[in-house]
């Protein structure tokens, strides 16, 4: 399952550890919102905590939770399987919304503007 410890998933991790988080939800991220997006009530916020995350003038804290819960998010093995829509989904909706709160007020409207141009481009096309 990656090395991603449930317990540990919100933690910002050290550099090399936010490297590889980032490496897996850039390789993974729009294929797995994707299938999600119908059924995420806020996909919007999440494609923009998705260009918080790899922005450098964010801070590294900010940088690690989002990556954490973006991780658990394009994680192919979950605790409530994705392919049940809504249900599967749930646990994501949990995770992201416990990072959401914890980073608030560190996206910034320059990240929902990326995420609307991503959510109206080929990124999502079916």
């Amino acid at each position: 399952m990656d090395d991603v410890k449930i317990g540990e998933i919100l933690l910002p991790g050290d550099e090399n550890e936010q490297e590889r988080r980032g490496r897996r939800v850039k390789r993974r991220f729009w294929p797995t919102l994707k299938r999600a997006v119908r059924v995420i009530p806020f996909s919007r916020d999440v494609v923009a905590a998705y260009y918080c995350a790899f922005d450098p003038q964010t801070p590294l804290r900010t940088r690690g939770i989002l990556l954490g819960a973006l991780a658990y998010f394009v994680l192919p093995f979950d605790f409530l399987p994705d392919v049940l829509a809504v249900v599967g989904f749930s646990d994501d909706i949990a995770v992201l919304t416990a990072a959401f709160a914890a980073v608030s007020g560190q996206i910034k409207q320059s990240h929902y503007d990326k995420a609307d141009a991503a959510l109206r481009d080929e990124h999502l096309a079916t």
